[in-house]
């Protein structure tokens, strides 16, 4: 016989969560790695000694982690999910009555002391340790690399400044009034209105604003030691690595003595870096002399000590024109017309106006 659906209301009911969410569950295997105590005493700190008690910190923090997992990137919609959803709400240890945040209380938290207080890199911080506590992580062997993630910015938008730029550009201004080791930066061309910490990237395709994740990582388990989040700028690369090293170092003596990378870490000082620190390098030397894309390089020019000058496959002197004092460069180059008409000229530069050169560094 066909059964029928009832919709009649029982009276009590025996349910429990718990039961409800499976032992396989990924909020279950993170949430015993979750160690709140550890941050209560630096997040008393963020908070009044008077008034009412507020919403408990480690609730907020716990939907900030289910959102961060589950790709919820909207405030509104995340505090919809965590009411509704069987596993959130065991997560966030709610059971079937507690209350979840309104979202703008969640909101302010979020960019408001949560921001300043630095609280989710100490709660990344205390899952390292509980790694490294169960001696997964092995600390001779680390590995740098960084990944892009486009932002949320339309590069055409073209508003009024709104108040997070406003801030950035203050930043920047008061960290120029501060003496720093290293090339000085120069203010970025496009500043996104919606996230001005974002750079204008052309690593994968058209121009588009994007932030990129550094992480270090023990090779043994492939154990995230530490992250930093910088502008998506090659140069930045090498900022996080030496702060990621230098950070896990400080907070969980980790020194690897050999570190990988991949090439756009190959630079001479950053080589050097590490070897003053006794870790062993194996990372590519950066050497732009030979990235010619299928053009000729300059073991195909014939130099000529005497007269300080190059000479091309086709017989044309490149003479001295310029001398960089700073960068100690030297270039050579013929003059427009010569390389207007050679016939190997597409062989040799794809510039349409302008003559070949060839630079060379003096030691």
């Amino acid at each position: 016989m066909m059964g029928r659906l009832e919709t009649q209301e029982n009276l009590f009911y025996r349910f429990r969560i718990e039961d409800h969410v499976p032992q396989e569950h990924l909020l279950r295997r993170i949430d015993w790695l979750l160690d709140f105590d550890a941050l209560r005493a630096e997040l008393a700190a963020l908070y009044s000694h008077t008034g009412r008690p507020s919403v408990d910190p480690e609730l907020m923090l716990r939907m900030l982690l289910i959102g961060y997992l589950y790709g919820i990137r909207s405030e509104r919609r995340l505090v919809e999910e965590v009411h509704l959803n069987l596993a959130y709400r065991w997560f966030c240890k709610l059971g079937l009555e507690g209350r979840v945040p309104d979202r703008s209380t969640f909101s302010k938290n979020r960019h408001g002391r949560f921001a300043d207080g630095d609280v989710l890199r100490r709660l990344f911080e205390c899952v390292v340790e509980k790694c490294i506590g169960f001696g997964i992580v092995g600390g001779t062997d680390a590995a740098i690399d960084g990944s892009t993630i486009q932002a949320d910015a339309n590069r055409d938008r073209k508003d009024q400044v709104q108040r997070p730029v406003a801030d950035y550009l203050q930043n920047l201004a008061e960290s120029d009034d501060v003496t720093q080791s290293g090339p000085k930066k120069k203010p970025p061309k496009y500043i996104s209105e919606t996230d001005p910490e974002a750079a204008l990237s052309l690593k994968d395709g058209p121009g588009r604003f994007s932030n990129e994740t550094n992480y270090l990582v023990d090779t043994d388990h492939g154990i995230i030691v530490d992250v930093e989040a910088t502008p998506a700028r090659l140069s930045q690369e090498i900022v996080a690595a030496k702060a990621m090293l230098n950070r896990s170092q400080t907070r969980h003596d980790f020194r690897p003595d050999r570190v990988a990378a991949d090439g756009s870490y190959g630079t001479g000082p950053f080589l050097a870096w590490l070897l003053k620190r006794e870790v062993t390098p194996h990372v590519p030397v950066l050497d732009r002399q030979h990235q010619t894309k299928g053009k000729y390089d300059l073991s195909h020019f014939q130099y000529d000590p005497e007269r300080d000058s190059y000479t091309c496959l086709e017989g044309h002197e490149m003479p001295l024109r310029r001398i960089k004092k700073n960068d100690r460069i030297k270039s050579y180059f013929a003059g427009k017309d010569t390389c207007g008409t050679c016939p190997i000229k597409k062989a040799c530069t794809d510039a349409p106006s302008r003559p070949r050169s060839a630079r060379h560094r003096r030691l």
